[in-house]
């Protein structure tokens, strides 16, 4: 029976640490990726669906302010990326494909606990 009730203890100890380090003081980094041209000639009203690979491909890359890589984040198939982060702040920028880039990254960004900060991101492929 002691037995039972010092492992509940502990497991309600051990909860209660892992709710000091977790979501709670994490922030978040969110956004939607745009990426295109697709096709080599696009019309006017006209474009080419993106296919889930291109979103694949791409990657959205976080780095400390002295270019340490943090983490690497997946676009998902609809453009969509959300990472949890610790609060401070970070360089934003893409795995680089090709001849692929953008004017919004690379980019500093200030996550702050329990906050969301959207950035979202439009990646020109140089397809013309």
């Amino acid at each position: 029976m002691t037995k039972i009730v010092l492992l509940l203890l502990m497991a309600g100890v051990l909860a209660g640490a892992a709710g000091c380090l977790g979501p709670q003081n994490a922030g978040y980094l969110e956004g939607h990726v745009i990426i295109g041209p697709i096709c080599p000639v696009e019309q006017i009203n006209v474009t080419c669906p993106v296919p889930p690979s291109v979103y694949e491909a791409r990657k959205i890359v976080v780095s400390t302010e002295g270019a340490q890589v943090v983490t690497i984040v997946d676009i998902d198939s609809t453009g969509f990326y959300r990472t949890a982060l610790a609060p401070d702040t970070y360089i934003v920028d893409i795995n680089h494909i090709g001849i692929d880039h953008s004017t919004d990254v690379p980019i500093a960004v200030t996550i702050i606990a329990g906050q969301t900060t959207v950035l979202n991101i439009s990646i020109d492929t140089g397809i013309r």
